[in-house]
């Protein structure tokens, strides 16, 4: 009877163990969390408060913010010299960036204004309005897609700028807030959520959350406040990935999936309480 105590005690113990494993593996609720691998380090301006980052025909293009200091430019990824530049005047707060066809976006925190230009030589062409603030854009290939700090993305015409859809972000069944700087790769819509050092990998049908990527690694070890990871941008042809931060010094080419990794904000946001 002993032994059959003991037995059933030892298997209890292991389940209990790799019950453990998993979860400290998976998250509480199933949805992994994976570190980010560094393949290769870039130079990028330790000045620039990062907020929209893109990559396109060879070029990185990056926008920044804060009134006074905002605006963006285009530049050789290589070496980080810049090629082209535009400024956005006070008292304006410039935010996310985004190309579609011949020409470029550009949206503002709180003044509910957004620009178009040229994308070939920055020249201005026309101005847009929207309710509510402007963090990031990119785009799926049919519309724009907005994100304005809440849980919910906003999909534009890229033509009228008018809103045909939004898509309420969820991980574990909880909204997620703060997404901040967007980049659209191979289906998902990745995204930068503020404070903190995750990515978030989103299903575009149901706004589920697929995957957390932990950049926590990246980046200065002493940090301001507000020096958080942004920007994601993506080399569709050759298949890579880069991120960067506000007043970062490098940009960094990653893999994905490298590693697995605990992360107590990706515990937080899948139970409420982020």
């Amino acid at each position: 009877m002993r032994r059959i105590v003991l037995i059933v005690v030892g298997v209890a113990v292991v389940l209990g163990v790799a019950a453990w494993f998993l979860l400290a593996k998976r998250g509480p609720t199933g949805i992994p969390v994976y570190a980010a691998s560094v393949v290769a380090t870039y130079p990028h301006d330790p000045q620039a408060f990062t907020e929209g980052l893109f990559y396109r025909d060879g070029l990185l293009y990056e926008s920044t913010g804060e009134v006074g200091t905002s605006g963006f430019h285009k530049q050789k990824l290589e070496t980080g010299e810049v090629v082209a530049q535009q400024d956005l005047p006070s008292p304006y707060f410039g935010e996310g960036i985004v190309a579609w066809k011949d020409k470029l976006y550009e949206v503002t925190w709180q003044d509910h204004a957004g620009f178009t230009y040229d994308l070939a030589d920055f020249t201005p062409r026309d101005t847009f309005s929207y309710p509510g603030e402007g963090w990031a854009l990119t785009h799926n290939g049919k519309t724009l897609i907005l994100s304005d700090g809440t849980p919910d993305l906003r999909f534009l015409d890229p033509d009228t700028l008018a809103q045909v859809s939004t898509l309420k972000v969820t991980a574990n069944g909880c909204p997620v807030s703060n997404l901040n700087e967007l980049e659209w790769i191979e289906g998902e819509i990745w995204a930068n959520i503020w404070q903190t050092n995750l990515i978030a990998r989103i299903d575009p049908a149901t706004g589920q959350v697929r995957s957390f990527l932990d950049v926590s690694a990246l980046g200065p070890r002493t940090r301001g406040r507000d020096d958080v990871p942004n920007g994601v941008a993506y080399d569709a042809a050759r298949k890579r990935v880069f991120v960067t931060g506000k007043r970062w010094p490098q940009l960094y080419e990653i893999r994905d999936g490298a590693a697995e990794s605990t992360s107590a904000e990706a515990a937080a946001i899948t139970q409420c309480q982020h």
